[in-house]
């Protein structure tokens, strides 16, 4: 581990909250050829796992129905910290990584109540209505069972963020 990574590491707490407040995490799957596909999403974090809807097909589905390994990473970015010199330029952040199992629920209660999450996080107005049938057949739930979780972080100052 860099010597940075163990000294800029965060707690238990800024994780969820970050996992908790960001709009978008990157989903990373390993296609048939081996390569990594990443795609971005909206996301829950409810109850220690991580939850992302989309369409029932498609190759990030299909990726996790043959391998469901998979990593998801979240980053707030601040602002950056510019210098004299090209290589001194920085940046601002916290980040999440995540390597965890990825499956696909299938029983109509979990994929309401984790679309239900997704609602209440990015349009909390319309929380509360119920997913027409059609809409429901047509749509995936991903859940991540979180296998491993890290956290870092760097500012100026080398504080907590």
């Amino acid at each position: 581990m860099q010597a940075r990574m163990k000294a800029n590491q965060l707690t238990a707490e800024q994780i969820h909250t970050i996992l908790s407040e960001e709009q978008v995490g990157r989903l990373a799957t390993l296609n048939d050829a081996g390569f990594p596909y990443i795609t971005p999403a909206h996301f829950a974090y409810i109850n220690g796992k991580i939850y992302i809807h989309g369409l029932i097909k498609g190759q990030k589905i299909e990726n996790i129905q043959k391998n469901g390994k998979v990593c998801f990473e979240v980053e707030r970015m601040g602002k950056l910290l510019l210098a004299d010199q090209p290589c001194d330029v920085n940046t601002e952040y916290a980040s999440v990584i995540i390597l965890g199992e990825a499956h696909l629920l299938n029983e109509e209660r979990q994929k309401i109540e984790a679309l239900n999450a997704i609602v209440a996080k990015y349009a909390p107005t319309l929380t509360g209505k119920m997913f027409p049938a059609n809409m429901l057949a047509a749509t995936s739930v991903i859940e991540i069972t979180i296998v491993e979780c890290t956290g870092k972080f760097y500012n100026e100052h080398c504080q907590t963020p």
